[in-house]
Order: structure tokens, then C-alpha cells, then sequence
């Protein structure tokens, strides 16, 4: 059961680096530093819960907020993105090194899933941007990054306290791509008439 419980937690804290990299991950990381829920000392995992690895990850969510322009589309959100699986694949793969003694594999599952919730919110705050946009409403639009950062250090804390939560996480984000494709199958007939 402990092994089960390690992975769901391992797979939210990937989710949620996905959806944006450094608030989560300082996050884990905090939460770890005081044993609480996830533990990473003792493992090659230990420096993401060290005060200069913290301290780094906040340094990287200010520039991150300060660069927003230049992170919402092109190399900027393919870095975001890269940085997300990353520290995806390293908070799995620490999560399952605390108790385990196999833990590669993580590695692996947790940059998957960190690419997979990086694509699908990535597309659907494009597509709700937009929408804002048409509507003229650009305060809504310049809060949507506020609310991916709320959504993903939100995804951690569960995935941290309550590791099935991450379960929902996953399943919602399938349920936004698996729409986002109808969508985008329904109205492809009509991008071809403008």
C-alpha cells in the first residue's frame, strides 16, 4: 500500500511541476525540509529540500514572474516547460526514494507527466486567453498565470497530504485534453471556410 500511496504522491508533485515548475516544487521542497508528508534526506533526492536549492527556486519564480511575456509562448514556454519535467521527474523520482530502494523509474513517469499537464494547460490558457481577449476583458486575461501558479501549488499541498487527491489532478487534465481534441475536431471544418 505504502508503494501505491508513493506513486500517487510522486505523480502530483509531477503534475503540478508541469502546470508551472517552481512554486510547487518550493513547495515539496519546504514541506520536506520539515518532514512533513515527504521527506527527501537520505536520498540522491536530498538537495530538494536544501536551503540554496529553495532559495534557487525562488529566485526562478521571480524571474519567471517578471519575464511572463516572454514565458507564455515560443523558447520561453518550451524552457518553462523543459524546467517543468525536470523538476517533475526528480520530485517522482525523490518521492519514491524516500522508502524505496527502486526509484528510476520515476524519472521517467514524472517528466511524462509533467510534459502531458504542461500541454494541456498550456492549450487551454490559450484558448481561455483568447476568449478573454474577443470579449476585450484583458485584466481577466493577465490573471490566468495567477491562477496555473494557485491550480499547481494547490495539485502539490493535495498530492503531498493526501496523495490519491493527485488521482482527480490527473483525471481532470485528461478530461481537458480529450475535450480540447473534440473541440478542435469540431470546429476544423470552419477554420477551413475563413
Amino acid at each position: 500500500m505504502k508503494i501505491l500511496l508513493d506513486i500517487l504522491q510522486g505523480a502530483g508533485l509531477a503534475t503540478s511541476s508541469g502546470l508551472r515548475p517552481f512554486l510547487p516544487a518550493l513547495a515539496a521542497g519546504g514541506f520536506a525540509a520539515g518532514d512533513i508528508g515527504v521527506d527527501f534526506e537520505g536520498t540522491d533526492f536530498a538537495f530538494l529540500e536544501r536551503p540554496w536549492f529553495l532559495v534557487l527556486l525562488a529566485v526562478a519564480l521571480v524571474a519567471s514572474v517578471l519575464l511572463r511575456g516572454y514565458t507564455e509562448k515560443g523558447p520561453g514556454a518550451a524552457a518553462l516547460a523543459g524546467l517543468g519535467a525536470g523538476l517533475g521527474a526528480v520530485l517522482f523520482a525523490g518521492s519514491l526514494a524516500d522508502r524505496h530502494e527502486t526509484w528510476w523509474y520515476g524519472l521517467i513517469a514524472g517528466a511524462v507527466l509533467a510534459l502531458f499537464a504542461s500541454s494541456v494547460s498550456t492549450e487551454l490558457i490559450g484558448r481561455v486567453r483568447d476568449r478573454f481577449r474577443a470579449q476585450d476583458d484583458s485584466a481577466a486575461a493577465g490573471a490566468l498565470p495567477l491562477y496555473l501558479e494557485s491550480a499547481a501549488v494547490l495539485v502539490c499541498i493535495a498530492s503531498i497530504l493526501a496523495p490519491p487527491l493527485a488521482l482527480l489532478a490527473i483525471g481532470f487534465l485528461v478530461a481537458l485534453f480529450i475535450k480540447g481534441r473534440e473541440d478542435r475536431g469540431k470546429f476544423a471544418g470552419l477554420r477551413i471556410l475563413r
